[in-house]
This record gives C-alpha cells, sequence and structure tokens, in this order.
C-alpha cells in the first residue's frame, strides 16, 4: 500500500498500515491511560513489546505528578522498541461530541509534538489515540488529529517528519481520507 502523505514546509505527515511496535523512529506516541502502567490496545502492546525500562520510567512519572489527565503528555525511553522514545499521552473517551472532546484529542497531538520539539526529535509517529476503547468515531477523530499536527508543524517548523501508524485498513482509510481533505482546504500546503 502506497504511502500517503503531506509537505509541510520542511516537514512532512505521513500515513502507514501496521504495527506500531515495529517502528524504528526518535519516539513513538503511546495512546496511554492516565495510570500510565500499561493497559489494552496500543497501550499493552507498547508496554509488553518495550519491556520493563518503560514500567518503571512511568511509575517514577507517576510518582512524581500522579495520574496524567487527559490532552497531556509525557516522555520515557522507549526500552526494547526500535523508537527510542515513547511518548504517553491520555486521549478522550467519546462522549457524544459535547465535551470537549475535540480540543482534548487535538491537545494530545500538539502535546506530543511539543514534547518531540523539545527533545530534539525528528521523527515522531503515532497511533489513532482515543478511537478504539475510548470510543472516538475515527471518522471524527482523523481529521482532527491531522489538523492538529499540520498546525503545530506551521507554527514551529519541526519535527521533521510525523508518521501516522494506522493498525487496521479502515483506520488507514478515514486517515487518507481526512489527508487529502486538509490537503484540498490547504492548497497543498508546500
Amino acid at each position: 500500500m502506497p504511502e500517503d502523505q503531506l509537505n509541510v514546509g520542511a516537514s512532512v505527515i505521513e500515513l502507514r498500515q501496521g504495527d506500531i511496535t515495529t517502528v524504528s523512529a526518535d519516539a513513538i506516541v503511546n495512546a496511554a491511560n492516565s495510570s500510565l502502567l500499561g493497559g489494552g490496545g496500543v497501550d499493552g502492546a507498547i508496554h509488553r513489546a518495550g519491556g520493563p525500562a518503560i514500567l518503571e520510567d512511568c511509575r517514577r512519572i507517576v510518582a512524581r505528578i500522579g495520574r496524567l489527565p487527559a490532552g497531556q503528555a509525557v516522555i520515557t525511553t522507549g526500552g526494547r522498541l526500535p523508537a527510542r522514545h515513547v511518548i504517553h499521552t491520555v486521549g478522550p473517551v467519546w462522549q457524544g461530541g459535547g465535551s470537549r472532546e475535540a480540543e482534548t484529542l487535538a491537545s494530545c497531538y500538539a502535546g506530543s509534538m511539543e514534547l518531540a520539539r523539545q527533545h530534539g526529535l525528528a521523527h515522531v509517529v503515532f497511533p489513532s489515540i482515543s478511537t478504539g476503547i475510548y470510543g472516538y468515531p475515527v471518522e471524527k477523530a482523523a481529521p482532527v488529529a491531522l489538523a492538529a499536527v499540520r498546525d503545530f508543524l506551521v507554527r514551529h517548523g519541526a519535527p521533521a517528519r510525523v508518521g501516522f501508524m494506522l493498525y487496521d485498513p479502515h483506520t488507514y482509510q478515514a486517515y487518507a481520507s481526512a489527508l487529502r481533505a486538509l490537503a484540498a482546504a490547504s492548497g497543498g500546503i508546500r
């Protein structure tokens, strides 16, 4: 399957389908729960593949700050993952769209991008945050995610490469459609 991508200044947003735990990048993003202690879906897969070093870092963070609120992000080692770091962010639980879910979701992406920028990371890869057990409809989440990343890149020009590793064909297609719409609305962003 060919990659879909969008250039934003000197940066690029790329879409791929596959398993985020296999990605070699400066950082992958974990759709975490607020305890940061692992769970199901992407969160559990990242903790299993990355090993105990990620959990140890998460425990230190929780001891310092407590539970991570939705919309915020923290960074840990990548442990045994091919990615050097994991950025953990807690997405919103879908409640029908009237509880600031889009704002919180956009904050997940922007906060993760800011951590990547602060740490000098050039390549970050996201999953589709909140569209699993948290119930956010992927057709609504994809435009929010892509616009948040695009807006961050327009303002800051970094990281140079932002990927979305999307687990299944349905999620990939929702993001591909949203990326095409974003490109059309933005005049193809260069």
